[in-house]
């Protein structure tokens, strides 16, 4: 592990060094998911396309499923780390591999027994139950590897191996993008193909970071023989509840995103398809900022919590300070550019311009909540992190839409988001302020953190 990094580098370099890889994965995965709808568009076929939307979220959840062993077990490993605990965090690291690959196994079990009643709920009919089918069911047996591929490449990062992580998803993606256009196109095998290729890409993944695990770590493990004793499950109540305590939160972030969209296209159809529509394009296109700001604010998470968990709050307070400020001019010159290029950007789809401007102007907020999120998950304030991830895109949003539309209609639904951005960075400042009580000078004694909130 590479101590000098936690430890003694400057902070922007450390800081960089671990979000870079994070950030050039998620732009490859950004061009994943739009080469990928272009494969299934290419087919010409409405109803596959359909069909494949429809069933996605199940795609969604397990990334939040991943996320809970990923994140979670991230957070008190590199807690650990700081605290000089290594032995504890590669028997944790163990749990984590495991349990996903558990929580996968049930997923299997779950998804196929009701796989009729969850596609009807989808939204899956006549037209599009075959390639829904299709999809789903190849996506469910494949949720092992796709729930376990979030866990290591979250746990290297606090090894400081933040490349090699990167390179394993990168690797995925790549080959998913080879193999798509293989199996929807040459094999003819349309939804199931795209599934296919999905699945297969995880499994590569896997692979490498097995490999990685056992050839190049020092201080994680997938040997189950380290979470046993005398046969039974070596660990504490408190150790699985401090992953699940900032690992549900984490899931519950990326449900948020989906569920924001619906609840925003709900209240903008009274208004007809194309408001829809536009507040489609607009959002995807603000995605695009909010995931390079969400792969900034969480490529540092490791140092962060390497460092709350040394008690090292002076080095702490710096690093938040970097993080807040380069997000934020991050955030500034994106929103310029973005509103600058809107009417080309939007363009192509709709002429509402105003609508992606209005989108853009709480992007600053959107750091804010962000590095305040990460905060929170790093040091293991459990609280903090669960109230801000139902909030931009869950209360807040509601608040705002049921205000908005009430007060200004359209003009009020289509500026709620920005508004609910704003109120949840008022949030995550008082929450900041309560909950992390050693930024404001009060001492800590190093190594004698809890990992999770009593």
């Amino acid at each position: 592990m590479d101590n000098e990094l936690f430890e003694k580098a400057p902070i922007p370099r450390a800081y960089m060094t671990l979000a870079i890889p994070v950030v050039l994965s998620m732009m490859v995965t950004l061009v994943y998911n739009t080469v990928d709808t272009y494969f299934i568009a290419h087919t010409g076929n409405t109803d596959m396309v359909a069909g494949v939307s429809i069933a996605t979220p199940v795609f969604t959840v397990m990334i939040a499923l991943g996320d809970i062993f990923g994140l979670g077990g991230s957070s008190v490993i590199s807690r650990l780390y700081g605290k000089g605990r290594f032995d504890d965090g590669r028997r944790l690291s163990v749990f984590c591999f495991w349990g996903a690959v558990l929580t996968g196994i049930i997923v299997i079990i779950l998804g196929l027994t009701f796989h009729d009643p969850i596609l009807t709920m989808l939204g899956a009919d006549d037209s599009t139950w075959r390639y829904a089918s299709q999809f789903y069911s190849l996506i469910i047996l494949g949720s092992p590897f796709i729930i376990v591929s979030m866990t290591p490449s979250n746990l290297l990062r606090t090894e400081g191996f933040a490349g090699p992580s990167a390179v394993g998803s990168v690797a995925g993606t790549a080959i998913n993008i080879c193999l798509n256009p293989l199996f929807i196109h040459v094999f003819g095998w349309g939804a199931a193909g795209s599934a296919g290729a999905t699945v297969i890409a995880n499994i590569c993944t896997d692979l490498y970071f097995v490999w990685f695990l056992l050839k190049r770590s020092r201080n994680l493990s997938i040997d189950p023989r380290l979470m046993l004793r005398s046969g039974h499950l070596d660990i504490s109540r408190q150790e699985a509840s401090g992953i699940f305590a900032i690992g549900i939160p984490a899931s519950v972030t990326n449900l948020m995103q989906s569920l924001g969209i619906v609840m925003v296209n709900l209240f903008l159809l009274p208004y007809g398809n194309d408001a829809v529509a536009a507040m489609g394009i607009a959002l995807k296109i603000v995605m695009i900022a909010v995931m390079i700001l969400v792969a900034f604010a969480f490529g540092g998470q490791p140092l962060i919590g390497y460092n709350y968990g040394a008690g090292n709050m002076s080095r702490l307070k710096a690093l938040l300070k970097f993080a807040y400020s380069f997000l934020g001019m991050l955030a500034l010159v994106m929103t310029a550019v973005l509103i600058a290029c809107a009417r080309p950007l939007m363009g192509f789809f709709s002429t509402d311009t105003g609508m992606l401007r209005v989108q853009l102007l709480s992007t600053v907020c959107v750091s804010v909540v962000l590095v305040t999120t990460c905060t929170f998950q790093s040091a293991g304030k459990a609280l903090g992190a669960l109230l801000l991830s139902v909030s931009r895109q869950g209360v807040m949003l509601a608040i705002t839409l049921f205000a908005g539309s009430g007060l200004a209609g359209y003009h009020g639904v289509i500026a709620a988001q920005a508004f609910a951005d704003l109120l949840t960075a008022v949030l995550a400042v008082v929450l900041a302020v309560i909950l992390l009580p050693e930024l404001r000078g009060r001492k800590a004694e190093s190594r004698k953190i809890a990992l999770v909130d009593e």
